[in-house]
């Protein structure tokens, strides 16, 4: 999970690039680029993250969990 660490670290880093762009009101597209940025980084994290979890309860046959992991997601 180290490596999960280090992307929403990353992510941290990249949020607070972006906080600093709207407090000095730069150009609207390059904002919503950055934010574009943050939106995909943070997607592909949870994507990460999903894939393992997903994985290790089919190792396990835990059926249960995998469940309650596809409920969380369509939740959104």
């Amino acid at each position: 999970m180290k490596d999960v660490i280090l992307r929403l670290k990353r992510v941290g880093g990249q949020v607070d690039g972006l906080i600093r762009m709207i407090e000095r009101e730069e150009e609207c597209v390059q904002i919503i680029t950055q934010f574009q940025a943050v939106k995909a980084a943070l997607d592909n994290t949870f994507s990460l993250i999903l894939q393992r979890n997903l994985k290790e309860c089919m190792s396990h046959d835990d059926s249960k969990s995998v469940e309650k992991i596809l409920k969380l997601i369509t939740r959104q």
